[in-house]
């Protein structure tokens, strides 16, 4: 049995707010570094046979705190190797631009409902289904080549990680937008040669803080496009400042 941790990284500053997909530069804010320092610290008795990580730079600084937070407590593990089969959504026309924005495109409704059928505008769109391919070959690729014994790290993405666990649970592509995967939330699947097991989802620690009443100010991306739409590219969730109804 290969045992796979998917992480999605931590906060930045745009994160729930701009869909950045493959912009370069954007990297983790002080909230998002201190989820990756706590999740390291949770995971730090696990140990890993490989940890793998997304090109982009939110991404490698989340393992940066992960791998820091496990020095000296185990026993060390491979330098973290970067796989752009695990990277973002390529969002094409869509990079950069606000979330409340991208919800009034007539794209956004069918990305809600049938994603299998998005290609993002642009040349250098990808089409999610595309995405959802060379994300799953990835993992299978990984276990391949880690063995039936392994535990490993993954550090992606949230559409990327809701793609790999709507296939990990046998559930059409277009279902994937009933999955939810937080800013640095651990996911695991187990897979077997008979069929994969999903252990965890979206666990951020086992607090209730996401059970909450959320304050006025959370959730706004999703407003102009009603509660029940998925935010493209994860959305920002519960945000530490305000969760126990703190100014932030």
């Amino acid at each position: 049995m290969t045992t796979v941790l998917l992480v999605r990284h931590g906060l930045t500053a745009t994160t729930g707010q701009l869909l950045t997909g493959w912009t370069p530069g954007i990297g983790l804010d002080e909230r998002g570094r201190a989820q990756a320092k706590a999740l390291g610290e949770r995971i730090a008795p696990v140990p890993l046979d490989a940890i793998v990580t997304s090109p982009l730079d939110r991404c490698r600084q989340t393992v940066e705190e992960i791998v820091a937070a496990r020095a000296g407590r185990t026993a060390p593990v491979p330098d973290p190797a970067v796989d752009p089969m695990v990277g973002e959504c390529r969002y094409g026309d869509w990079t950069g631009k606000p979330l409340t924005e991208l919800q009034k495109d007539p794209l956004w409704p069918v990305v809600q409902a049938h994603p299998s059928a998005v290609v993002f505008p642009g040349a250098e769109g990808e089409s999610m289904l595309d995405m959802q391919h060379r994300a799953v070959s990835a993992i299978r690729e990984w276990n391949a080549r880690l063995g039936k014994d392994a535990t490993y790290l993954v550090c992606s993405h949230g559409d990327v990680i809701k793609a790999i666990v709507a296939d990990s649970l046998g559930l059409h592509l277009d279902q994937c937008q009933r999955i939810v995967a937080d800013p640095c939330s651990l996911t695991v699947i187990r897979y077997t040669p008979l069929r994969p097991f999903l252990l965890r989802l979206n666990d951020t620690g086992g607090t209730v803080d996401d059970l909450l009443p959320r304050p006025a100010t959370q959730g706004e991306g999703q407003e102009a496009g009603g509660e029940s739409d998925a935010v493209i590219g994860g959305g920002a969730g519960i945000d530490p400042d305000t969760a126990n109804g703190a100014e932030g």
